[in-house]
């Protein structure tokens, strides 16, 4: 996956991150790759990526409860 693949995702915040400053996670969505990455270090944060096809197999696993014990 090439660096400019997020370049232009568009970002949102978790709706399960708390808005007290803890834990939070945005997930960024581009035609060819999703990404996560810490919302209190913002566009300097590390990003995991992922291409999409990854990413709907994740959400998948997780919708299905796959990921549990």
């Amino acid at each position: 996956m090439a660096p400019d693949d997020l370049a232009n995702a568009a970002w949102r915040k978790s709706s399960r991150s708390s808005g007290n400053g803890g834990a939070c996670v945005e997930v960024g969505i581009a035609p060819s790759a999703a990404g996560v990455r810490d919302t209190k270090l913002g566009e300097e944060s590390p990003t995991l990526a992922f291409t999409r096809s990854q990413w709907g197999s994740f959400l998948d696993a997780i919708k299905s409860d796959r990921l549990d014990d």
